[in-house]
């Protein structure tokens, strides 16, 4: 066998041509996913304490039905709480307590939105996910709170 010299373009493309053509065994392909769900082991987890879907009462009429808030969603974990309400524009949410820091909703595919959380705990992600997703939630100076999965 010989040596690839790393520093000759055409061997270092041959190897990558290489690279790219040959079949990754599907343990591989396996392995690689079950590491990158490990990556949020030391997020605390925030259990849904509050869905207003479980509501049977019916609410009192609205003037608008467009400015009606869909649904109020509370998850809580020990020293936290995500409060968010999922409007036609898309979700709004306050941390608590407040802090300013970076939100972001995923699916398995991967993120569908970011945005920043002011020093008031407050965020806005726009537009609302029409997929599953769970927010992952950290706080500049604290952990990252992960939610369940949230059901549009």
């Amino acid at each position: 066998m010989t040596e690839t010299d790393w520093n000759d373009d055409g061997q270092l493309l041959e190897a990558l041509r290489d690279a790219l053509t040959e079949e990754v065994p599907r343990t591989f392909i396996d392995a690689g996913k079950a590491a990158f769900a490990w990556r949020t082991i030391d997020a605390e987890l925030a259990a849904l304490t509050y869905d207003s879907a479980w509501d049977t009462v019916e609410a009192a009429p609205v003037r608008s039905a467009e400015s009606a808030v869909l649904r109020s969603l509370t998850f809580a974990s020990e020293g936290w709480t995500i409060e968010i309400e999922l409007t036609p524009e898309g979700l709004l949410g306050q941390l608590d307590p407040p802090a300013a820091g970076e939100i972001k909703a995923s699916t398995d595919d991967g993120v569908l939105a970011t945005a920043r959380i002011d020093e008031l705990g407050f965020f806005v992600l726009k537009p609302l996910p029409k997929a599953p997703y769970r927010l992952a939630c950290t706080p500049d100076d604290g952990p990252t709170i992960l939610t369940g999965w949230v059901t549009p």
